[in-house]
């Protein structure tokens, strides 16, 4: 090659480079994904989300993007996440499935919109100020399923009435953790049962948790809604299926995962619903005057193969009222 002709070469693809560049990133707008859990525990969280998104109109891919951050259950590591997703100038930061994660988007910003999905009531946590006007630059869905609580425990002793003792697992460190205890003690008074409260941080806590539940005679179990044992569902319907314990749970996903009963609202719609908030934010409404969305359907799933291999024969006034009964 001649001389005159490599430099012409070079100073042409020198001047392609911004353009390619340019090309390489993306012409539209960035989502930022912000979860507590691990790809695999979310996906059908992430699926809703898509979903919804795609019913205002914009895809992955095509006309928008969006960049994920798991926490694999080390909610100390969302703070920081949420700054790069500011950092990296999302237009929206969707907090999923825990009250930590839409603090942690909120605190990293007073203006990057934030649309959370979570059980807690987020007027009583603080997180936005009110239902109707929520104000700033968060909004969202509120599940309600830390509030069901005491249903859920009526449906336990409905289930299995001779129950004298209850063991309710939490996590001390969910935000929720007192709140829900300090519920399920008045509840299980008026019903006239006793809890024991074990607790499980990690995951390598619920062995321990398991058999202090043996040791104080529970009959029965409660498993308080938390995104680490969501996330760890098979480890614990495992744990409550080897010391016969029947327990009834707050999402579909455990009893599908072979847990007794679950009563609660179906997380992937409530993602669904935040992935419709997250587009309409893209064309430009302000989450401010966007309400916060409450659950307003909720499912009674009983798996029935589970009740057999329990011993237990499920009440037909239970049977009539289920949404779902798995055989």
């Amino acid at each position: 090659m001649r001389r005159r002709e490599f430099i012409s070469l070079v100073a042409g693809t020198a001047a392609a480079w911004p353009f390619a560049a340019r090309a390489q990133q993306p012409a539209y707008p960035v989502i930022g994904f912000l979860s507590p859990a691990s790809p695999t525990a979310h996906a059908t969280y992430v699926a809703g989300f898509l979903h919804g998104l795609g019913e205002t109109g914009y895809v992955g891919g095509r006309n928008v993007a969006v960049e994920y951050r798991w926490a694999e259950d080390q909610l100390d590591r969302l703070p920081a996440m949420a700054v790069q997703l500011v950092d990296r100038r999302v237009s929206v930061i969707l907090a999923s499935a825990t009250s930590a994660a839409a603090f942690a988007a909120k605190a990293a910003s007073p203006t990057t919109p934030v649309v959370f999905v979570i059980g807690a009531d987020p007027v009583k946590i603080g997180l936005v100020a009110s239902l109707n006007l929520p104000g700033g630059n968060v909004t969202g869905v509120s599940s309600l399923l830390n509030t069901l609580i005491a249903k859920r425990l009526e449906l336990l002793c409905e289930l299995v009435p001779t129950t004298v003792v209850i063991g309710i697992l939490v996590n001390p460190n969910n935000p929720n953790a007192m709140s829900d205890t300090k519920e399920l003690q008045a509840a299980a008074l008026s019903l006239g049962r006793q809890i024991h409260v074990v607790q499980a941080k990690h995951e390598r806590d619920f062995d321990a948790a398991f058999a202090n539940l043996v040791q104080h005679q529970a009959t029965a179990l409660l498993v308080v809604p938390d995104p680490m044992f969501s996330n760890r569902r098979n480890q614990v319907v495992a744990l409550a299926a080897r010391h016969g314990l029947p327990t009834i749970f707050s999402l579909r996903e455990y009893a599908l995962a072979g847990g007794l009963l679950s009563y609660g609202p179906s997380f992937v719609d409530a993602h669904r619903q935040a992935g419709l908030y997250a587009g309409r934010i893209l064309k430009g409404e302000r989450p401010a005057d966007l309400p916060v969305l409450q659950a307003t359907r909720f499912e009674l799933v009983l798996n029935n193969r589970t009740a057999k291999a329990l011993g237990l024969t499920i009440p037909p006034t239970l049977l009539a009222r289920a949404d779902e009964v798995i055989e």
